[in-house]
């Protein structure tokens, strides 16, 4: 059920309105969040449309949850295919008929992805939804970025922010290099009218989390699984709940100590 804030909450000011970090600009403003912060898009979502695909061209295997994480350090997913097939021994005559199967295989996934995506019922990570009820009653903008195609990414990220709350929703079809280039979140804080310095973003993928992080944004990473050491977020979490839930105070918090030691950028 998809839930429609009133627009009358942005009216309300709240205390993190009056200051700003160190005393100078950089106050939060906005949210950038990447598709895979909403969900685990990449599990629940590519993985099932490559197994389907898998079983298209005739090959008896699937990809389980672990053993497609592992390949995630794989930025590529035409590797990630090619170094699954190079496993189990299939199309190994030459690389170049491995690597002619696996365009075949992501081509097959692609459009049964794009199919599959919107029917499969993807649900929001634990405690998103507070955090982006919250963050749209205090005012602050939510964009989302994507490299997904405008036909199903908007309707998904309605299923599962709410209608109405996601200020922009900037996707493949908005830019000419997709992540891991920073132009998506780029355009996300001009579509706002928000600086880098003025906005923080939430990724759920180490695509979204170098693109976020080469736009100059503060970035909180949401892994689905253990908290890692990434020196480069301002914090690791796997999900948005659990005993101490992330708040828009938290974003507030960490925003404003990464903007005391962040040298502000020219924009």
């Amino acid at each position: 059920m998809s839930i429609t804030p009133e627009k009358t909450w942005r009216a309300g000011r709240f205390w993190w309105d009056s200051s700003s970090p160190a005393g100078r600009g950089g106050a939060l403003r906005a949210l950038v969040f990447d598709l895979d912060a909403l969900t685990d898009i990449e599990c629940d979502g590519h993985r099932v449309a490559y197994n389907a695909a898998f079983a298209a061209h005739d090959l008896d295997f699937e990809w389980s949850v672990p053993r497609y994480r592992q390949l995630l350090a794989l930025p590529d997913e035409r590797q990630r295919v090619a170094a699954e097939l190079r496993k189990r021994c299939v199309a190994t005559e030459s690389d170049v008929l491995t690597s002619l199967l696996a365009d075949e295989i992501y081509t097959t996934k692609t459009l049964l992805f794009d199919e599959l995506v919107l029917e499969r019922d993807l649900t929001p990570r634990p405690g998103l939804i507070d955090l982006v009820m919250e963050t749209f009653a205090a005012g602050i903008q939510v964009a989302v970025v994507t490299s997904g195609h405008r036909s199903w990414a908007e309707p998904l990220v309605r299923q599962l922010a709410g209608e109405g709350v996601v200020e922009t929703v900037v996707t493949v079809e908005d830019v000419t290099r997709p992540m891991p280039d920073p132009e998506p979140h780029r355009h996300a804080l001009a579509e706002l009218g928000v600086s880098a310095d003025d906005a923080l973003a939430i990724v759920g993928s180490a695509s979204g989390l170098r693109a976020a992080n080469a736009a100059g944004l503060a970035t909180l990473v949401i892994t689905g699984e253990g908290t890692l050491d990434i020196p480069t977020a301002v914090a690791v979490r796997p999900d948005y709940a659990g005993e101490s839930p992330l708040r828009l105070a938290d974003c507030v918090r960490l925003h404003g100590n990464w903007a005391r030691t962040h040298k502000p950028s020219a924009a």
